[in-house]
């Protein structure tokens, strides 16, 4: 088996584990069938692991896929930013719809077609979100490519590129998908001033070469993550008011 599908296995056998461990505490009456508050943030990470590679369940818990200390930053952040928001997602789930909750309007670009007419259905209720897929095509030269295992030979030219058929400026900038660098790159000019970009997983090399690149002011908020099993680190970066 390659490495790609070995991981896979990996994440689906501890998906299958944590979901089956937390069904059984709460039969006999260790977890509650209702999640704690966000900020019983143990009792909270603790029933997040219940829910783990499960976009929709994640939804459920209202808090998107970052560290806690990102999604605190980034609500307070939306709760006293004047409105209207507008909202640019690369990578989409549970975050898309918690944005919704906050935003006036959400654009989320999925580069994944199964995992993406999965959750299209979730966002059915929700008319301020945009959804597109934008697949990435095959190609033995991709003029923008992802250093993600498993991705070589595919071009995201098109999935950078998607944030073009949206005019406008952005209050916010998520960064959580594919080709990372490239979507930072193309984000950066689409700030409103004062905007922030999301970027998740900085702790990679690759991401903070291209963050130290960007010249934004960086922001790192490390430590739990709902349904993450190990520390992670999400970070903020904010265009400069003129």
């Amino acid at each position: 088996m390659d490495r790609p599908n070995a991981l896979l296995r990996v994440k689906g056998l501890y998906a299958a584990g944590a979901r089956g461990t937390g069904g059984a505490l709460t039969k006999v009456g260790v977890l509650n069938e209702q999640a704690p508050e966000r900020d019983r943030r143990v009792k909270h990470w603790l029933y997040s692991l219940t829910r783990a590679y499960d976009s929709v369940a994640i939804a459920k818990l209202d808090v998107p896929w970052w560290t806690y200390r990102a999604i605190d930053v980034v609500d307070a952040w939306l709760a006293a930013h004047p409105k209207p928001i507008r909202v640019f997602e690369y990578g989409s789930g549970a975050s898309t719809l918690w944005l919704a909750r906050r935003a006036e309007e959400v654009h989320s670009v999925e580069h994944h077609r199964e995992f993406g007419e999965h959750i299209a259905a979730s966002f059915a209720a929700h008319p301020n979100i945009d959804f597109r897929i934008v697949e990435p095509v095959r190609s033995t030269n991709p003029a923008i490519g992802s250093r993600k295992e498993g991705n070589a030979g595919l071009d995201f030219a098109g999935y950078v590129a998607s944030i073009d058929d949206v005019p406008g400026q952005f209050s916010l900038i998520v960064i959580d998908g594919r080709a990372r660098e490239a979507c930072l790159r193309k984000a950066r000019g689409r700030l409103e001033e004062g905007g922030i970009i999301v970027f998740d997983n900085t702790r990679r090399r690759r991401y903070r070469e291209a963050i130290a690149a960007s010249g934004l002011p960086e922001r790192r908020l490390g430590g739990l993550t709902p349904t993450l099993p190990y520390p992670d680190q999400t970070s903020i970066l904010t265009a400069p008011a003129l």
